[in-house]
């Protein structure tokens, strides 16, 4: 029998059998510990100013009681997959929020939008809070080359080269949506304290134009030089990057 037990313990994820308790003290930050895509929580406070960090990689988190204290967050990192929510019961405080922005582009990977998420909450009490899933910012675009300067000629013989023309900045990349959210709420549950911030991300800085190369000039001539290069054209800066769709909220009253 103990073996059997032993079996099934193994077989079965640890998050999918295992209650926890998580408790986050005032103005400190917890990171979530990760045993699966699915974790059960018996019940988890955040005190005032703390904050919760739900990490990548978790797919559903089941909430039995949930506290919010004042200004305290519950953090979700970027990612593109959905994330389910369940709650209880529980109270969130005025100021508290569930923080789902999605993460700003770099040169090599695109803004990540804001997460999709789904919020199911069966009695929990309100004063207002904040959801927040904006889209990440674009990455700026690539500054131009400067233009590399030409060659002096002799004080006698010889031409002077022209500068070379700088190269234009690449366009900003554009910013990702606002994160795509749907709430489940009892019939009586207050959505009138739900503040949303589902904004997509501002597109990235257009790149800076390069500077115009300077022409040859001869250096170090008494009585005579030749001619001067004419200098090269100067780049041109790029177009900043568009700005990413809104996000929507859809509410589900049962």
């Amino acid at each position: 029998m103990r073996k059997l037990i032993l079996l099934a313990a193994l077989c079965c994820p640890l998050a999918a059998v295992a209650a926890a308790v998580i408790e986050v003290d005032s103005h400190h930050f917890t990171r979530l510990p990760v045993q699966g895509n699915v974790l059960q929580l018996e019940r988890v406070t955040v005190a005032d100013s703390g904050t919760l960090l739900i990490p990548v990689g978790v797919s559903e988190v089941h909430i039995g009681e949930l506290y919010l204290g004042h200004d305290a967050q519950i953090a979700i990192a970027p990612s593109n997959e959905r994330l389910l929510l369940d709650i209880g019961t529980g109270q969130i405080a005025a100021g508290a929020q569930i923080s789902a922005p999605g993460a700003p582009g770099t040169a090599r990977q695109a803004a990540l939008p804001g997460r999709t998420l789904v919020i199911r909450m069966q009695a929990v009490n309100t004063a207002p809070w904040l959801l927040d899933a904006r889209g990440g910012r674009g990455a700026a675009g690539y500054a131009g080359l400067d233009g590399a300067d030409g060659k002096a000629g002799g004080c006698a013989w010889g031409q002077a080269s022209a500068g070379h023309d700088g190269q234009n900045g690449t366009d900003g990349h554009p910013g990702a949506p606002g994160g795509q959210i749907r709430l489940e709420v009892p019939s009586d549950f207050p959505v009138e304290h739900l503040q949303t911030r589902l904004e997509g991300g501002a597109g990235g800085a257009p790149g800076a134009a390069g500077n115009a190369g300077s022409g040859g000039a001869s250096k170090g001539c008494w009585i005579y030089s030749t001619r001067a290069g004419l200098d090269g054209r100067p780049g041109l800066p790029g177009q900043p990057g568009a700005a990413g769709r809104a996000g929507r909220l859809d509410v589900v009253r049962f």
